[in-house]
């Protein structure tokens, strides 16, 4: 094991797993289930466990806010169900924290902004992801781009056909700098086969492969960047929230 130097400090990876200070690091009394929902869905993750009965097991503690940690039972499988916060930084702090006290399947979802036309509220399941972001790179050696969990895509996909939900595979474009979108990035990053843009698909995806966990996401269509001379942000989205939380708990029920 070794350091993998660079001129560039963010392009140096270390391939040692372990670390000074580990997720694990308060020894917590717990062990999640094996199926978590890691969702960047607001509100909404409270009010579906408030709805359906889970129980808070624990909580993230961050200097935002205390995140719960639920569980909800689906049939006879128990599932966890946490808050996913924006930004790579952020949400994978939580993610491998969940990875390290027993979630190894983990389905996240939450919304994109489209590169090229493309309608609101539109299901996409990302296969790849082009790391624009900082946090990747501490969990996988430097590449361009990520790929996502073939089996994680699998049941996703399923839980789409299953309520006959048209759906794409595209490659999402993952940023940090979510006011540094410029026009010429835009047109870049479609060449590239970016069809969409959000901030933390190829963070979770690194530190699950580093980590050996499945995980995958379910994107949905929120505010358009493919007019780069007239920015819309229409409504976010909001009308996916609901659907997209019960099609996490549906795809990690397939895995």
């Amino acid at each position: 094991m070794a350091i993998m130097k660079n001129e560039i400090p963010i392009l140096e990876f270390d391939t040692n797993p372990d670390s000074v200070l580990m997720p694990n690091h308060e020894e917590l009394e717990i062990e999640l289930p094996k199926k978590a929902v890691f969702a960047f869905l607001g509100d909404e993750i409270d009010r579906y466990a408030a709805s359906h009965g889970a129980k808070i097991v624990s909580h993230f503690v961050s200097t935002t806010k205390d995140y719960p940690v639920y569980i909800v039972k689906k049939g006879n499988e128990k599932i966890a169900l946490v808050q996913a916060p924006c930004g790579a930084g952020a949400a994978v702090q939580i993610l491998d924290w969940l990875i390290s006290y027993g979630s190894h399947e983990i389905i996240s979802a939450g919304s994109c902004g489209v590169l090229s036309p493309m309608e609101e509220n539109v299901f996409l399941v990302p296969n790849k992801a082009l790391r624009d972001e900082g946090t990747s790179y501490h969990y996988l050696p430097p590449s361009r781009f990520v790929e996502i969990s073939k089996n994680a895509r699998k049941a996703i996909e399923k839980a789409l056909q299953n309520r006959n939900l048209s759906y794409t595979e595209v490659a999402t474009w993952s940023t940090d700098g979510f006011f540094r979108e410029t026009k010429e990035k835009v047109e870049y990053r479609k060449s590239e086969g970016c069809s969409v843009v959000e901030m933390e698909c190829s963070a979770l995806a690194a530190c699950a492969q580093m980590r050996g966990a499945v995980w995958g996401e379910i994107l949905f269509t929120a505010d358009t960047l493919s007019d780069t001379e007239c920015y819309d942000e229409r409504d976010w989205g909001k009308k996916s929230v609901s659907l997209a939380l019960e099609l996490c708990m549906e795809s990690v029920l397939n895995l």
